[in-house]
């Protein structure tokens, strides 16, 4: 991967990020009472539970206190601005209660409403418990398709460290669902809003984007499936022709080497678990999980809810704070783009 994650943005900008902690009974809150112990080049509005988060502090020994949203630069260490979003029962550490269900995703919806009116510039989030979420009543899949259907877009996962960024053509799905659901259509769309993400927000003037094929060894000619010959490399002779840089179908087994990424801005793999590994056993604790093609930028933490460690005070907030410092990047970037001024 290219070292510039970001050309340098106007520093003097200020976003204000919206930040979710996700399901109350894993380690989201007590991650969002660490951020609440920094000082940041944004200013950082909690949508969540408070007395979850105050009994988060409170077990992990570090102070909080939730101040009014109206003014978020008024937050300094243990104070966060907040929006209340509360709990219908109380949380308890480690235990996933489908009660609080729609609270998770009211927090999420709520905050994504501030980003879609303009009222905060960037939306980071913390680890959410499916399984909580659906025996709750609530049909749901991932966050990444909920921010999606409530925007009204087309996005892309992409996952990313210091190491490299791999986007995904398709996400949660069973894998005997993979091969059906790349179609060219799909395809085409995934790599046209990568390919803008990585110009507008990442700063690439001409980002070279490796993708990978479907079957091992990118389909052998034929030999071990013909998705790559056509349906993959008709969609990139294409889309080559318009002027990007794009490189396969590659065998997905040495793709990601050294070599290879050394002259690679991003990988677009064709399902969750072709490149994710990969990307994880890189540099998992710096790694973040961001939504492209969204009004606003998006990032989230890429890890669990981590139900074992709740409470306990040693979750490490590492990916958390990536997550903020990328997000403030990207949305410099964007205030800067549209010609916005410092408040």
């Amino acid at each position: 991967m290219t070292a510039a994650t970001n050309p340098p943005a106007e520093t003097s900008l200020r976003p204000r990020l919206a930040l979710v902690p996700g399901e109350p009974a894993g380690i989201g809150p007590e991650l969002c009472v660490r951020v609440a112990q920094r000082t940041w080049d944004a200013d950082l509005v909690v949508y969540g539970d408070r007395d979850t988060l105050l009994r988060a502090a409170d077990a992990i020994g570090l102070p909080l206190r939730l101040i009014s949203p109206n003014d978020p630069s008024a937050a300094g260490p243990g104070r966060l601005a907040h929006v209340e979003i509360p709990n219908r029962d109380r949380a308890a550490f480690g235990r996933p209660e489908p009660r609080n269900a729609r609270t998770t995703i009211a927090a999420l919806e709520t905050a994504a409403g501030a980003c879609e009116r303009g009222l905060c510039h960037g939306l980071v989030t913390g680890p959410v418990h499916k399984a909580a979420i659906n025996d709750g009543g609530i049909p749901y899949t991932g966050t990444t398709e909920l921010l999606a259907q409530h925007a009204g877009c087309e996005v892309v996962m992409m996952l990313a460290n210091d190491i490299v960024r791999v986007a995904l053509a398709t996400t949660h799905l069973p894998l005997r669902a993979v091969a059906d659901a790349i179609t060219a259509d799909g395809l085409e769309r995934t790599l046209r809003i990568l390919h803008r993400a990585l110009t507008r927000d990442f700063g690439l003037d001409a980002p070279r984007i490796a993708v990978l094929g479907l079957n091992p060894h990118a389909g052998e000619d034929g030999h071990m499936g013909r998705e790559e010959i056509d349906t993959i490399a008709p969609v990139l002779t294409r889309l080559r022709g318009e002027g990007m840089h794009l490189i396969g179908p590659l065998p997905a087994d040495t793709a990601f080497l050294p070599a290879k990424l050394r002259d690679t801005d991003a990988v677009l793999a064709m399902y969750h678990d072709q490149g994710l590994p990969v990307l994880k056993y890189s540099g998992f604790e710096r790694a973040v999980n961001l939504t492209l093609g969204l009004p606003y930028p998006r990032v989230a933490v890429d890890h669990g809810t981590a139900l074992e460690l709740a409470g306990r005070g040693v979750a490490d907030p590492s990916s958390l704070f990536a997550a903020i410092e990328t997000c403030t990047r990207l949305a410099r970037m964007r205030m800067a783009r549209e010609g916005e001024t410092p408040r």
